[in-house]
């Protein structure tokens, strides 16, 4: 990461037990130089899970002068494509992390993978299985009691050879055969228990074509690859715990140039999302978004056309910190992060998402003022900008009542309130439709309060944003919510899509912005509408019809977004 993005409490981490040990295996020169990796699978998009890993991964490498390794695990071509690879990269830069020349693949090992699997059935360690999958998972026992030995077990090396090297060749149908290590049936980790190393796929590779017709299990692949690349810590999640044996055996047994070590870690879990690449590519394929960055998933694709800076990420991450114990964050402290980094950054921009127009009907027709309005009044250095200011405006539809009640202070008959940066304004009257929906409001305005102050000292309760009809941009306004309306989605149904939030999108139309606005391109920062969130240009946005994302809410005064762990 450059010295820019590790400034600032964005970055800011607290030891770990992962720090703890890396930091003290280079103090007591136990390794030399830190090399870890982050291994996606290229069979989807990244997701906030991934961001927690490859902050970690990355950062801790960092700490202590060492790198980290890009690798893709591309072990399985019949899910794997070249689209995620490259939103993988391109996710990972984004986040603010770059690899430099160590890009690699599982792909790249296949040669030295093969070598290795003739290795292991020339010690008599492999053997090629004619079982069935079916009959594989029965031979296999279950967690309180034993496996049963494949009836192929006992082939000699030579048979064993033969046909793994005709498996190769491709001689058999997909499936009809594979390649297992010879560990232990009986084994309390079902792990053990003679794992499948190759199997047959005639299936055509990302990468290598159509030259393999067996491919390697991802626990063969594995910790071969870090062994290749130099791993030192090799930093996965609690799932891979009852690998590890599996790991450690391969790296035991076979002539690997170096040999690395395997940490876990406890996953991300938050309320409201699913972080199961299984379930988000149900989500996609079924259409209930529009894509793998759709503003609602949870996956950094998404996430960034929603808006939400990846400092705040880094932040998130940071903050979460990293355990051994499973346990479910809630989603609002992501929120608070994606908040306060905003806060301070965010420019401040007008916008009127629910219009309803008033005529300041002693403002002098065809008259214009521009007026200065602050940029972020977080930031000095941001500076003013200059906004219109004419006789005919728009005010947020809530802004008005028709009666309102006691604790309501903004507009209604009489009733006088600034408008920001502007002037002091009071209703005189309203016209309504046939429908008797008020349409149209009938104000004056005090000129001597320019600026948004009253020279004889009095008070108003209530400031509020407008936009000068006159110069509004015309625009689409999405606004965002959960997903799912469970904390848990599936928990309380056997189908998780049950759970999915039909109010997750509402899609406002001739929403009113102010010029300053019309040409914001699509990945520009978030800027702030004043009382209303925080938003972003789209994709899908142009300079004649301008779309807007909703990143987060504005903090409610009475809430205080905190972490919350539950397990």
């Amino acid at each position: 990461m450059s010295d820019e993005n590790n400034s600032g409490s964005a970055d800011e981490v607290t030891r770990d037990f992962i720090r703890e040990i890396v930091h003290g295996d280079v103090n007591s020169g136990k390794v030399a130089s830190v090399v870890t990796r982050f291994p996606p699978e290229p069979n989807g998009y990244l997701h906030m899970g991934h961001a927690k890993s490859i902050c970690l991964n990355f950062g801790v490498a960092a700490e202590v002068g060492g790198r980290c390794n890009l690798r893709f695990d591309d072990t399985n071509p019949v899910k794997e494509e070249h689209e995620y690879i490259e939103s993988i990269q391109e996710d990972v830069r984004w986040l603010g992390f770059d690899w430099g020349a160590h890009m690699y693949f599982a792909s790249d090992n296949f040669d030295q993978l093969y070598e290795w699997a003739e290795h292991l059935i020339s010690q008599g360690k492999a053997y090629v299985d004619d079982l069935s999958a079916e009959d594989m998972r029965e031979y296999r026992g279950t967690l309180t009691a034993p496996g049963k030995e494949s009836p192929f077990r006992g082939r000699s090396v030579e048979e064993n050879l033969d046909l793994f090297r005709r498996m190769k060749a491709g001689e058999f149908d997909s499936g009809a055969r594979a390649l297992r290590a010879k560990i232990d049936m009986a084994s309390g980790n079902i792990n053990m228990r003679d794992p499948v190393i190759y199997r047959i796929l005639n299936a055509e590779h990302p990468r290598t074509g159509d030259a393999w017709h067996i491919y390697p299990s991802y626990d063969f692949a594995h910790g071969q690859s870090d062994a290749i690349e130099g791993v030192t810590h090799s930093i996965c999640t609690l799932e891979f715990e009852d690998h590890r044996p599996l790991y450690d055996w391969f790296i035991e047994n076979l002539p690997v140039p170096s040999t690395p070590h395997q940490y876990e870690f406890a996953r991300l879990n938050m309320t409201y999302t699913v972080l199961s690449k299984r379930k988000l590519m149900q989500l996609v394929t079924d259409g209930h978004v529009s894509g793998w960055n759709d503003p609602r998933m949870p996956t950094l694709s998404g996430m960034r056309r929603r808006g939400i800076p990846p400092e705040a990420i880094r932040d998130f991450a940071g903050r979460i910190g990293v355990t051994k114990s499973d346990g479910v964050i809630e989603y609002a402290y992501l929120e608070s992060c994606i908040r306060d980094f905003l806060n301070k950054k965010a420019e401040r921009r007008m916008a009127v998402l629910r219009p309803l127009k008033v005529v300041i009907e002693n403002y002098p027709e065809g008259q214009t003022e521009e007026l200065d309005a602050i940029n972020n009044p977080e930031d000095e250095g941001a500076g003013v900008r200059k906004i219109p200011f004419s006789r005919e405006l728009y005010i947020e539809r809530d802004d008005f009542m028709e009666d309102p009640p006691k604790k309501f202070f903004r507009l209604g008959p009489g009733r006088e309130v600034r408008l920001r940066y502007a002037y002091f304004v009071t209703c005189t009257d309203f016209v309504k439709d046939d429908t008797g929906e008020v349409v149209e409001l009938r104000c004056t305005y005090d000129p001597e309060t320019r600026g948004g102050n009253a020279p004889d000292g009095r008070k108003v309760k209530a400031t509020m944003h407008w936009v000068s009809a006159d110069h509004a941009v015309d625009a689409e306004v999405r606004l965002y919510d959960h997903l799912f309306r469970e904390e848990a989605p599936g928990s309380t149904s056997d189908n998780f899509l049950d759970d999915l939030n039909p109010e997750s999108l509402k899609v406002l139309t001739n929403c009113k912005l102010e010029p300053a606005l019309a040409e914001t391109a699509a990945g520009a920062p978030a800027v702030q509408f004043e009382r209303l969130g925080y938003f972003c240009a789209d994709p899908d946005s142009t300079p004649d019809a301008p779309v807007f994302n909703r990143t987060a809410t504005l903090r409610d005064a009475w809430v205080k977004a905190k972490a919350k762990v539950k397990g």
